[in-house]
């Protein structure tokens, strides 16, 4: 597996400690953002220290074949992370299977990078880790990310009910997968 991908426009990294000031600052700029639609963060989340040992980890499980995630860039401005996409909960034996989630920046909504990236580290995770089947969570309400799942091929397959603890109550989430071909 290499440590960078790219498309068109972006890039695909996996990231090393060093990176953790770019990566806190994604987050610490879309915080606002983030906060409402996933579950809820320790304070430390939001420190420098934080963000290091946590790529630290994630380097480790990419390496192990545990989890992957890729931050995504532009080309034109290899220094600022724009989003990420993550592979969580890799299962193998007979299910082959893992969840994906992702999320970008606010201002870069609306350019088709989210379509652009997450298709490339489909075409990536699939091959190099054999699976068979990406999950996909998504919030009923949240209709651009169902639109955005199905336009990469996911299929809906109903509502998930009271499956993600979220702001101190079990949430629906409607359930989407992608099969490999």
């Amino acid at each position: 597996m290499e440590l960078c991908y790219e498309t068109d426009r972006l890039m695909l990294r996996l990231l090393h400690e060093g990176a953790a000031p770019e990566v806190l600052n994604f987050y610490q700029k879309n915080r606002a953002v983030f906060e409402d639609i996933e579950p809820d963060r320790p304070e430390n989340f939001y420190t420098l220290e934080y963000q290091t040992t946590l790529l630290r980890c994630e380097f480790q499980m990419a390496v192990k074949r545990n989890a992957l995630r890729f931050w995504i860039f532009e080309k034109e401005n290899p220094d600022q992370v724009i989003g990420t996409v993550s592979f969580q909960n890799i299962v193998r034996s007979v299910y082959q299977n893992c969840h994906i989630g992702y999320k970008f920046d606010e201002q870069y909504w609306h350019r088709g990078y989210a379509l652009e990236s997450i298709r490339k580290a489909i075409e990536v995770i699939l091959p190099e880790f054999g699976l068979h089947r990406i999950e996909a969570f998504v919030l009923p309400e949240n209709e651009p990310s169902i639109r955005l799942l199905e336009r990469l091929g996911f299929q809906s397959e109903g509502i998930c009910r009271s499956c993600i603890y979220l702001h101190s109550s079990w949430t629906d989430h409607l359930r989407y997968s992608f099969i490999n071909p």
